[in-house]
């Protein structure tokens, strides 16, 4: 079979490699039907991603058909069609049981597939741990609206999640590439009295006024003077930075009123600094890390309920075998595109 595979810092090439088989009672072959291509996997290209392993097949945003199962999966079978967790969790181990999935212990805990072991940017993929990491689509819901949910969207539905956001605040979200999109949606189900983007992409502004009307747009440059006119206490109640940069994550705190909560979304490709003695006093609350990805059955009933649609998102669609074409496209943010879907031969549309 074909798989994208990480051959070193710089450089990753579509290779042949064997159809995987189980290797636990608790694994699971996955036919890959729809993939995508994360910002994640970009970290991994330009080495920010030290415990990616050179040589695994990229990819960890993915839906597909089960093909076999172990002796211990109970949650699936052959021929469901399932959406696959970017991470994998016991559901046992104190961190699971507590619903932070994201620091599972097991030895197969957290992001595996498609940086320690191999992912789905190729035909078959092995999910370890299949009971936990897969999420059966339900039939009114397609390949395309499910394709988010076990990566980027469960980021954007954590994200909101743990923001503790009220029906009085005022939330800026800082960001309004795939994540941010997903972060926003994932917001606006919680009814905040006012939603401020920003965002610097002219594109991506005129994607999200396009798409979802009612949210303010500002960008980096106006945004502090922009926050505090369009709020009540001299500066956002909650901030999500989920762009990624180093002018950004010190946009966010700016940006926040005293006694905020600010969630750090981003991955970053370099550390950041906390000045610490410019935030004194403001009484700043951060929440940061991994998402939690254990709300995918959640997000799967609401997609089924029409209350998350995520579609909009793919921009563009490309078949595996021209894969590399559709990294270049995404790195370089080329064609106004947001996402893409990476589709396999014999896929169709459902």
């Amino acid at each position: 079979m074909q798989a994208y595979t990480y051959i070193e810092k710089g450089k990753f090439a579509l290779l042949e490699k064997a159809k995987p088989t189980l290797i636990e009672p608790t694994d699971a072959i996955v036919k890959v039907t729809l993939g995508s291509i994360c910002t994640s996997d970009l970290h991994i290209k330009h080495g920010s991603v030290p415990r990616a392993v050179p040589g695994i097949t990229i990819g960890h945003e993915m839906v597909g058909i089960v093909e076999q199962v172990g002796s211990e999966v109970t949650a699936v079978k052959p021929g469901d069609r399932v959406t696959v967790n970017v991470e994998t969790f016991c559901g046992e181990c104190f961190y699971c049981k507590n619903g932070y999935v994201n620091n599972c212990t097991s030895p197969h805990g957290g992001w595996a597939l498609g940086c320690r072991i191999d992912g789905g940017q190729t035909e078959y993929v092995r999910v370890p741990l299949a009971n936990q990491g897969l999420n059966r689509i339900p039939e009114e819901v397609t390949d395309e609206q499910a394709l988010f949910v076990g990566d980027v969207l469960a980021t954007g539905f954590w994200a909101a999640r743990i923001t503790e956001i009220t029906e009085d605040d005022t939330v800026l979200i800082i960001g309004a590439g795939p994540t941010g999109i997903c972060t926003l949606i994932c917001v606006m189900l919680r009814n905040p009295k006012r939603i401020i983007v920003c965002e610097k992409s002219e594109e991506r502004r005129e994607f999200v006024r396009k798409h979802y009307s009612s949210v303010l747009l500002t960008t980096p440059e106006e945004c502090q003077e922009f926050v505090i006119k369009n709020s009540v206490n001299g500066g956002a109640d909650r901030v999500l930075e989920v762009a990624g940069a180093n002018d950004t994550f010190q946009l966010a705190w700016q940006c926040a009123r005293p006694n905020a909560i600010i969630t750090v979304v981003a991955l970053y490709d370099e550390p950041q600094v906390l000045p610490l003695p410019q935030m004194y006093g403001k009484n700043l609350t951060f929440k940061t890390g991994g998402v939690d990805g254990c709300d995918c059955e959640k997000i799967l009933q609401l997609i089924k309920e029409g209350k998350i649609d995520t579609t909009p998102l793919i921009t563009h669609r490309f078949p595996l075998a021209k894969i590399a074409e559709a990294y270049e496209l995404f790195e370089q943010k080329r064609d106004g595109v947001i996402k893409v879907a990476i589709y396999d031969n014999d896929y169709e549309k459902k």
